[in-house]
């Protein structure tokens, strides 16, 4: 019995040990999608580590037209990864953002909504303007070359991968979440995958609250 102490020392640090461990894992290595935008925390860790969200970036939009950082300057926007392939996280998300602008009403117009694939090799420009203008004509649809693509996936910290198929296809694992982004093109908040709808439209509308007076 004279043991009993140590013993509940050595069993508490090597839980502390397990809990650290999780807790690194949880915000610094790639979660699935679901995972990644079920909290918000890998954005808000990177806030908190001082890392920069957002930056230039030059892409395909409808027409071949060139689509910048610089068009976004001086407009809140919203903006969302993923790729048309999706079979669910994708075309769930842009439905509920379509239905949120509804919900925003006026306000929508005070924002910006920026969709960018992370399967260039796949999502052409028409492809991409086809599958967003489905959901809102408000959409921007984004794409480019696997370089323009994956500088803009370093800038805004998003995480993707290739996950190949047993048919030999493959699909995307990629961050979920919607990056909500102020006029300066500095990080404001970031709407979760499954978060409540009613969540979702008051963080949009606090974006537009914030939108500069035109």
């Amino acid at each position: 019995m004279r043991n009993t102490p140590l013993i509940i020392g050595a069993v508490a640090a090597a839980l502390s040990l397990v809990i650290g461990a999780v807790l690194v894992t949880r915000f610094h290595a790639p979660e699935p999608p679901q995972q990644a935008a079920s909290s918000g925390t890998v954005t808000s860790q990177a806030e908190e580590d001082g890392v920069t969200l957002g930056g230039p970036f030059n892409l395909e939009t409808t027409g071949g037209a060139r689509f910048t950082d610089a068009d976004l300057a001086g407009k809140p926007y919203a903006i969302f990864f993923g790729f048309t392939y999706c079979p669910d996280v994708c075309p769930t998300t842009l439905n509920d953002l379509a239905g949120w602008m509804d919900e925003l009403g006026p306000q929508a117009g005070a924002l910006r909504y920026v969709f960018v694939t992370v399967d260039p090799e796949r999502d052409d420009i028409e492809t991409m303007t086809r599958y967003a203008r489905a959901f809102s004509e408000r959409i921007i649809p984004l794409t480019g070359t696997p370089e323009e693509i994956e500088a803009i996936l370093d800038a805004y910290k998003i995480y993707a991968a290739k996950v190949p198929l047993e048919d030999g296809d493959y699909t995307m694992n990629h961050t979920a979440a919607i990056y909500l982004m102020g006029a300066d093109g500095g990080f404001a908040d970031v709407i979760s995958y499954k978060d409540e709808a009613e969540t979702a439209v008051r963080k949009l509308r606090a974006l537009a609250d914030a939108a500069p007076v035109s």
